[in-house]
């Protein structure tokens, strides 16, 4: 992947400006995490921000948290290769983030949880809740923490001429200072910091690549015919319209609504009004990439065709070395290390959360507050560690391998995506069900990873063996999300349905009643949950929630 930012070979370095610009962002980032060290003497201060969080702050933390290097760099990439439609991607979340608001928020807030796990215990059992916890720790040291950490080494290895080790060192320990210092408040600020930075950054790289194409017209006239156009035929390789429409909102479904890093946000908030308001504004957020990277992307293309079709995913770095004058340079490397940083902060903090709550504490449910935040801090720092053990390894990374690293993501997410989805909408689903769908759809998708890594590269015809292994992902999604759902309703039918007291609250047919928050062998040590959506914030985040659609809608169908 990172082939992408290998930015030396161009010479950049960076001016006294632009190190001023970058040496500023660290010290403020710094400084932030340390204001909040003396604020995290609680459970609840460390790992959910005092619940105190405005909407605002939530909003521009859900859309910091998201981007990463894969965005700088694979957004732009896929645009200069084959145009808008990777946008898909960007806008449907803006629609998937309405349904964290309005269909999960209102039961994870209630249920007082600090982690997803928590709450699939609370709507199942103990069993669902030790397999999403295990699983996202695995996958964050070894995918998210490790991708992170390697792409702003790269950076910081292009700009200032430091070698890996001590680049990758450096962002390790700014990074892991803050996020251990101040937990989930220091991060959720300094990612409103990174996210005007981001923005700004990026908005500026735009309009001087359009400046050189002669706006939108003339980027599209040097363009190839499609590549403004984002509905691709059922047949297309990467970009089937069936699988962006009924693939691609599953994954959506997981790491929106129920991914640890994204979901301990909205669970921050000081009331419901505040959430949803959050999501809201994450969701207009999030119309912003597709012209703040892909269009860039595009950019490129259009300025550099012999160097972008040679590789598309130098796309981002090349106009950021030839376009950005002397002192803005600087500006575009802090937006892309806040990217990396706010991303990998993200993940920090979620980890120890997840440590934190749903195995130590289970193994000690006597640990006072005290020791459970000493023990959060411990476990950001362990997670630093194991980030710093795997630099030796980093070399491995390849573009093959950070491919099958994303499609491990879209093979693990639809059982965890049905589970939630059923358990609010289905009284009737129990934890034998939820477990059989969690561990049928996890072979299943173990079972497409294995094949498709022995079949690479090979022509495999028309079989069974063929049609399951080169099926396009987003469709093969879809695919394993309909046999969970099935092995969900068909275990639960077959075995005891769930109490009366289990279900209360946490599903649609039974919002209404009264939570049971007394058993401590869940672990909660919250004892009030936030405060209900009031009439003022209901009305205004239903208006703002419609003109997001319909801002989503027309954009669909001006670019289709």
């Amino acid at each position: 992947m990172i082939a992408l930012m290998l930015l030396p070979s161009s010479g950049v370095r960076l001016g006294s400006f632009d190190l001023v610009v970058v040496v500023l962002y660290f010290v403020i980032v710094l400084a932030i995490g340390f204001y909040f060290i003396r604020r995290g003497r609680t459970t609840a201060d460390y790992f959910l921000a005092s619940r105190d969080m405005a909407w605002w702050a939530i909003g521009a933390s859900l859309f910091s948290s998201n981007i990463g290097s894969e965005h700088f760099i694979g957004l732009a990439g896929s645009g200069a290769a084959s145009g808008l439609a990777v946008g898909h991607f960007e806008w449907l979340a803006s629609i998937i983030l309405l349904i964290l608001g309005w269909v999960f928020v209102p039961f994870y807030l209630r249920s007082n949880v600090y982690t997803m796990p928590e709450f699939l215990e609370r709507r199942y059992n103990r069993a669902c809740r030790t397999y999403l916890a295990a699983i996202s720790l695995i996958a964050y040291v070894f995918t998210k923490i490790a991708v992170a950490i390697f792409a702003g080494a790269i950076v910081l290895q292009a700009v200032l001429g430091w070698n890996m080790w001590k680049s990758a060192l450096a962002l390790i320990i700014a990074t892991g200072v803050y996020t251990i210092a101040g937990g989930l408040a220091a991060v959720i600020y300094t990612e409103v910091i990174q996210t005007v930075i981001l923005i700004l950054g990026a908005i500026t790289l735009m309009f001087l690549g359009l400046n050189e194409v002669g706006g939108f017209g003339g980027l599209e006239a040097r363009l190839p015919a499609g590549f403004f156009h984002m509905m691709k035929p059922v047949n297309h390789p990467d970009f089937p319209w069936t699988g962006i429409f009924f693939g691609a909102p599953i994954l959506g479904i997981w790491y929106w609504c129920t991914d640890q890093v994204i979901v301990q946000r909205v669970l921050s908030a000081k009331d419901e009004g505040n959430a949803k308001a959050g999501t809201v504004m994450a969701g207009f957020l999030k119309i912003l990439p597709v012209f703040m990277l892909v269009v860039p992307g595009m950019i490129a293309r259009a300025l550099y065709p012999e160097e972008i079709m040679a590789d598309s995913n130098a796309a981002f770095p090349i106009l950021v070395v030839r376009l950005m004058p002397a002192g803005l340079v600087g500006v575009m490397v802090a937006a892309m290390l806040a990217a990396l940083m706010s991303s990998l902060a993200a993940v920090f903090n979620s980890s120890s959360t997840l440590f934190t709550i749903d195995f130590y504490q289970k193994v000690r449910p006597q640990a006072s507050e005290r020791e459970l935040v000493a023990v959060g801090r411990l476990a950001t720092g362990v997670m630093v560690v194991l980030g710093l053990l795997w630099i030796p390894f980093m070399k491995y990374i390849s573009d093959q391998l950070y491919v099958y690293l994303q499609s491990v993501q879209a093979y693990v997410s639809p059982p965890i995506a049905a589970v939630f989805l059923i358990g609010v909408f289905w009284r009737r689903a129990n934890g034998w069900g939820a477990f059989a769908a969690l561990i049928g759809g996890f072979v299943l998708g173990a079972a497409r990873f294995v094949l498709e890594l022995a079949y690479a590269g090979e022509e495999l015809g028309g079989g069974v063996l063929g049609w399951f292994v080169k099926m396009n992902f987003l469709h093969f999604a879809s695919l394993m999300f309909a046999v969970c759902i099935v092995i969900l309703v068909v275990v639960s039918l077959l075995t005891p349905a769930p109490s009366r007291r289990k279900v209360a609250g946490l599903t649609w047919a039974t919002i209404k009643e009264e939570i049971d928050i007394s058993d401590v062998s869940l672990g909660s040590v919250l004892q009030a949950h936030p405060a209900p959506e009031t009439p003022r914030w209901h009305r205004l985040n239903s208006i703002f929630a419609g003109v997001l659609i319909v801002t989503m809608l027309s954009l669909w169908i001006y670019f289709r």
